[in-house]
């Protein structure tokens, strides 16, 4: 599957409808963003059952200021709507391989129980 653009129109349905979601907060200026691409795009290819996205940080300042976006090209994970990664930096194409089996991989189960412990010791009165 090619990569697909979000605007903060399609973000959230596309987060809430997909178990897997890469998205590339990038811009057209940006030289690592460019050297990027081709890898995050042949990655989509070769992994047709998620979703690649592409953020344009220039033409989507809030979603880019929303995550907290400081560096760009800036690489996200969503997996069952919990974001597993979040790190600037263009990847080789062997490491976003890796991360992309580490996702796959990653006990859901075990992430959910473990975020639904904390949100319970957040709202325990003091």
């Amino acid at each position: 599957m090619a990569t697909v653009n979000l605007t903060k129109e399609n973000f959230e349905e596309t987060i809430l409808n997909n178990d897997i979601v890469l998205v590339d907060f990038w811009a057209e200026w940006c030289g690592p963003c460019k050297m990027f691409a081709p890898v995050f795009e042949k990655a989509s290819e070769e992994n047709p059952d998620m979703v690649f996205a592409k953020v344009d940080t220039e033409a989507e300042p809030e979603l880019a200021a929303y995550f907290h976006i400081r560096s760009i090209p800036t690489l996200m994970v969503f997996r069952e709507k919990v974001i597993l990664y979040s790190q600037p930096g263009a990847l080789p194409e062997p490491m976003l391989e890796d991360l992309i089996k580490q996702v796959r991989d990653i006990d859901m189960e075990e992430v959910h129980r473990k975020i639904a412990e904390e949100q319970a010791k957040e709202e325990a009165p003091a």
